[in-house]
């Protein structure tokens, strides 16, 4: 006899939540910002767009591309009720892992002594010709 799982009706779903905020960068495609269910965000990448515009910062100075990403993702984590120091996991994706250390450095200054669990790698074509983009998993307090 196997266990009575529990009944999964709207009343024992967790909610799912768009997040959207005007101090990070408008969407370029069919994603939200963040969604949050339950206690948890999950953000899409962030490159280096300035929120006000719409275009890339950093001229190709990957430490300003990098400053900028985190900006844009401290905007969204905010708005969905977290922050850089209830991140769980990042993924970090880099045109070249040339720039690894500069964007590490960046990094580091962000997160602090609270420091996620971490993915990086080299990645091919980011959009609009990114050196850096970063994506988190977060906790909500």
């Amino acid at each position: 006899m196997s266990p009575r799982m529990p009944p999964r009706g709207p009343e024992r779903m967790p909610t799912r939540r768009i997040i959207h905020t005007d101090d990070a960068p408008a969407a370029i495609g069919p994603y939200s910002q963040a969604v949050v269910h339950g206690d948890t965000v999950y953000t899409a990448g962030q490159i280096a767009l300035d929120p006000a515009t719409g275009a890339m910062v950093g001229d190709g100075d990957v430490v300003r591309e990098a400053e900028q990403v985190m900006k844009n993702l401290g905007a969204v984590l905010e708005a969905a009720g977290s922050g850089f120091a209830h991140a769980l996991r990042c993924d970090v994706y880099l045109a070249t892992l040339d720039d690894y250390a500069a964007v590490n450095e960046v990094y580091a200054r962000a997160f602090g002594e609270s420091q996620p669990a971490r993915l990086a790698v080299q990645a091919a074509g980011l959009p609009k010709a990114a050196r850096v983009e970063i994506a988190c998993i977060a906790a909500i307090p």
